[in-house]
């Protein structure tokens, strides 16, 4: 079964448009699908904020897509969920994967649900004449652009990415990251999936103690020469400039998250966002407190 498009919402299509930088819809051409991803993984944060301030979601397309026209961010099924309705009603053929992300080199790959992943089929170009693309803005420090959706190497600012034949997806693909990425790799299914295969992960990672959306909060924001990232109180630059800064007032925070990520929480009480700030603080120096012992473990 594949997911179908919903029936085109002009107002909430033309909304999610400007929120990306375009005033009127685009044509379904290599360049525009180029040109929207790019764009929302500029404009539009990979971010656990709602999670962490009591927050439940679905991942229906359109709810997708109404998060993301309210200021919000999500994760990847919300952004790649919103994205392939984006993509649908401009009239690209686009199609869902379920997806498994592995987090580090001593995890399992797997195909497991807890990623989604997006391909765009019949969109040949002078350099791709299957017309099949892999594209990906659900990934947090991921792609910056699609890339074709044929084994190679792919090169895009700092980052080296990789694509080949999945090793435990017969028929799927399997995505490497790059080495400074937060992750090591991607595995997806050849078929098409749909928000019920990918339901059961999402109500583990939006609740479970063991998500590491429910452990840390994180946000992060994609461009053309780097990422930053937030993870707590701590804001990271990697790419053209690499550095790291401690954000020690909630004024400062939210000021990161407003011009740094684009996610102002404008729709966020003062009473709430005094709670998320004291949240994210005990996390905070617990994680810090955790180092300290670490340290003076070594040291013993």
């Amino acid at each position: 079964m594949t997911v179908t498009t919903p029936p085109v919402d002009a107002p909430l299509r033309d909304a999610y448009l400007r929120r990306l930088g375009f005033a009127t819809p685009l044509p379904a051409t290599v360049e525009t699908l180029y040109a929207l991803h790019r764009a929302q993984v500029e404009r539009i944060p990979y971010e656990s904020a709602w999670i962490w301030l009591g927050e439940r979601r679905t991942i229906a397309p359109l709810d997708s897509v109404r998060y993301l026209v309210s200021g919000r961010g999500g994760y990847c099924y919300h952004l790649n969920g919103a994205l392939a309705t984006l993509l649908g009603w401009l009239g690209f053929t686009v199609h869902w994967h379920s997806g498994g992300v592995q987090g580090h080199v001593d995890a399992a790959p797997n195909v497991g649900g807890n990623h989604l992943a997006l391909t765009v089929t019949d969109l040949p170009s002078d350099t791709n004449s299957s017309g099949a693309w892999y594209l990906d803005t659900g990934l947090g420090d991921g792609p910056h652009e699609p890339m074709p959706l044929r084994e190679g190497t792919y090169a895009q600012g700092p980052h080296t990415y990789r694509l080949r034949p999945s090793e435990i997806a017969p028929g799927g693909w399997r995505f490497d990251a790059d080495p400074s990425m937060s992750l090591h790799g991607m595995d997806f299914t050849p078929g098409n999936a749909t928000p019920d295969d990918l339901r059961e992960q999402h109500e583990h990672l939006q609740s479970s103690r063991d998500s590491s959306f429910v452990r840390t909060l994180a946000v992060f924001r994609r461009d053309t020469t780097g990422v930053d990232f937030l993870r707590g109180r701590v804001l990271s630059r990697l790419g053209d400039e690499e550095n790291t800064t401690e954000l020690d007032t909630s004024t400062d925070w939210y000021a990161c998250l407003a011009d740094v990520f684009g996610l102002p929480l404008s729709d966020v009480d003062a009473e709430r966002r005094d709670a998320l700030w004291h949240k994210v603080t005990a996390a905070h120096e617990a994680w810090q407190a955790a180092v300290t012992r670490a340290g003076a473990a070594v040291a013993q």
